[in-house]
């Protein structure tokens, strides 16, 4: 599942709103205490309990095993980065738990074996250092992209320390630039300056634990200030154009004044000049002279939804006259996924009634020309890696029952390789994809995916998962899930993604039809494809789980309280649930725009109306949940997922609780662990809808 992605903007002030205090009646507040002495031993008991039910199942040692084998498997395709010339990877498996980064040429990584060099040893580094380092990725300076700025995170969290790396000696430059632990964004600017976003005195960042101060770093010199925004605002983010030979062409400033509004401001020599365009937008990528945007509501004859482009000399003579262009206006029935560039080409990654697609574009005598790539049909495309010094990009093609193959393209030509595949994990022979739609309680129709086996006998009795979001504008499109397929599939069960309003899957409007008052839409959305797939006679309330982390937490919880009857089993991981309280817990600040505020009044009663925290009902028959985060989760507070089960505990309603103490909001960093993490996760669904 996605998580929760936090986007910046650029430039204005943002309107100040009288906020009352939050409630301060929650008898298990306390557990927002991270790492306390009295949570953390709270934890440990919960942990036990959840433990001797779920990994004292003779089919827990099995379900490890298997999970830990794909997780740590050697014929994994390894997943590739453009850099210097050839190919980096970061990797991991049962020798290398926190990973290697590593380098070959692409002549070598297309062969069976790649020749690989490695350039960082991350187990050494945290041995060495007392430290559980975590890769957070590495921004290379261009063109030579020999001296790079590596993130690491201690545990797996969002806040990350970066220092510089010679990927030549192999090592840290000694006084080179460093920053302590932080949620910061750095550009390069040249080899000697940088474009940094951080915490440059303590409290100095948002409400959301954002930086909103921006400074330009020069090696041996003070900091200087370029960009001052609000405490109140969400954040702000330096964007570096980097055009020819890795020459910066220009700053641009992103201010964030809610999670989905905000200002772009291109930094001149007389300060900053503010780049017409609607309050939603979001800035893709800079290739031959045009800044290219995605704008997310109609705007002087654009479409919500569609690609712009700019021609910077053009904002850079007056951004007030500049004219925006038209790059790519999708369909109805489709939305766009991501905006890349390699050296002179735009690619488009869309998808196309939930399915994926790849545009190209060249911008000749002032036109954008495209074409359609020749790849598979009815799969999803994930664009990998785009090259920065040719036309070349990488791409995942997957389908649920098909595994993930990465193919070689080239804009130039439209020539597309298939280079690699990953061995199927698990027999897909058995079973089948279906695209089905249900009726919400509005008569909207609601796609969804049902993956199940061929000899269903369609009387109600299979064991099925069902997967939703339903938030932020993402989309949840066919995907191969080994650890779905081999501990779930192969048993027989089914398992479903709802495509629910909140997410992606047909742009903007389809994410605004449920944003703040209007969110219990997508929790009847989600109830409706559980009626359809229990009249279609797939499943039954016995035999229908369903799984949501992140913003999936809240729908779970939901789920859970305004419709008990229809599940048996609730997975609910890494969680918002308690969304009177959210706002003042972790990064919960900057999602006000897509919830409301439940510190203002009006805010707060529709909110309070499905609020699972608040609406569990003492009396009612609730199906046995399982909740599970992360003490290093700092993007969605653990706080929500123990308050939760605390509250079950004193109301008598069963429950399972595992908090694993580091990985992050992912979850996912260690591959044994992660392994351990899926078979109870498995056990659980196993005893209620298979059992």
């Amino acid at each position: 599942m996605k998580a929760l992605v936090c986007a910046f903007a650029a430039l204005a002030l943002a309107t100040p709103i009288a906020h009352a205090q939050p409630a301060t009646d929650d008898p298990f507040q306390w557990l927002e205490d991270i790492d306390a002495p009295r949570s953390m031993a709270w934890v440990e008991g919960q942990n036990a309990k959840a433990a001797k039910r779920l990994e004292a199942d003779p089919r827990y040692e099995t379900f490890r095993s298997e999970a830990r084998a794909i997780f740590t498997a050697q014929d994994r395709v390894p997943t590739p980065r453009f850099r210097a010339g050839g190919i980096d990877n970061f990797w991991q498996d049962a020798g290398n738990v926190h990973g290697v980064w590593r380098h070959t040429s692409l002549a070598s990584y297309r062969t069976a074996q790649p020749q690989w060099e490695t350039l960082l040893d991350l187990g050494a580094l945290s041995k060495a250092e007392g430290k559980n380092w975590i890769w957070k990725g590495a921004d290379c300076l261009r063109p030579a992209q020999t001296t790079c700025l590596v993130r690491l995170s201690d545990g797996g969290g969002d806040a990350v320390e970066v220092r510089e790396f010679d990927t030549v000696t192999r090592s840290f430059v000694a006084g080179g630039f460093r920053f302590e632990t932080g949620k910061q964004n750095i550009d390069w600017i040249d080899r000697d300056t940088l474009f940094v976003g951080r915490e440059w005195t303590p409290g100095e960042v948002t409400a959301s634990g954002y930086a909103y101060v921006l400074k330009i770093v020069k090696r041996g010199a003070a900091p200087v200030e370029v960009f001052r925004g609000q405490p109140s605002d969400v954040g702000a983010t330096p964007i570096v154009l980097l055009g020819e030979n890795g020459h910066a062409d220009a700053l641009l400033v992103r201010r964030t004044i809610t999670f989905f509004e905000g200002e772009f401001s291109l930094l001149a020599d007389k300060g900053l000049a503010p780049i017409p365009l609607p309050r939603k937008s979001e800035f893709d990528t800079y290739v031959d002279g045009q800044a290219v945007f995605t704008i997310k509501e109609a705007w002087r004859g654009f479409a919500a939804g569609a690609v712009i482009s700019y021609d910077l000399a053009d904002l850079k003579r007056d951004p007030a006259t500049a004219k925006a262009q038209l790059v790519y206006q999708p369909g109805p029935r489709e939305a766009v996924e991501s905006v890349s560039s390699t050296r002179d080409r735009l690619a488009i990654v869309l998808l196309d009634n939930v399915k994926g697609a790849v545009d190209v574009y060249d911008h000749k005598a002032g036109v954008w020309l495209g074409r359609r790539l020749g790849l598979p049909a009815d799969a999803n495309i994930v664009l990998v890696d785009a090259a920065g010094d040719d036309n070349r990009m990488f791409l995942s093609v997957e389908g649920f029952l098909d595994a993930t193959a990465l193919w070689l393209a080239d804009a130039d030509d439209g020539r597309v390789d298939r280079i690699k595949a990953l061995p199927p994990r698990f027999d897909a022979s058995k079973d089948l994809v279906e695209q089905h739609f249900a009726i919400s309680s509005d008569g909207t129709k609601i796609p969804y995916f049902l993956v199940r086996p061929k000899a269903m006998k369609g009387d109600g009795s299979t064991p099925t998962q069902m997967f939703g979001y339903g938030g932020f504008e993402v989309a949840e499109p066919p995907a191969y899930i080994p650890q779905m397929g081999k501990l779930w599939l192969e048993r027989g069960g089914a398992y479903v993604i709802a495509n629910i309003r909140g997410g992606g899957e047909f742009g903007p409007a389809w994410h605004e039809a449920v944003l703040r008052e209007k969110r219990q839409l997508a929790f009847d959305d989600f109830a409706a494809v559980a009626r359809d797939l229990i009249a279609r006679k797939v499943t039954s309330p016995r035999r229908l789980g369903i799984y949501g982390r992140s913003n999936g937490g809240v729908l779970t919880t939901v789920s859970m309280t305004q419709h008990p009857e229809l599940w048996n089993a609730i997975v609910i991981e890494s969680p918002l649930i308690d969304m009177l309280r959210y706002n003042h817990l972790s990064a919960g600040a900057s999602w006000v725009g897509e919830y409301g505020d439940p510190d203002v009044a009006a805010d707060r009663a529709f909110i309070a109306r499905y609020s699972g925290y608040q609406n569990l009902k003492s009396g009612m028959k609730y199906p046995e949940v399982y909740i599970t985060t992360n003490t290093r989760d700092d993007r969605v507070h653990p706080g929500h997922a123990r308050k939760f089960a605390a509250r079950l505990e004193a109301m008598g309603i069963p429950y399972l609780f595992y908090e694993q103490t580091f990985g992050g909001h992912a979850n996912d960093a260690d591959p044994e662990l992660n392994a351990r993490r899926w078979a109870r996760h498995y056990v659980y669904l196993a005893q209620k809808l298979m059992d």
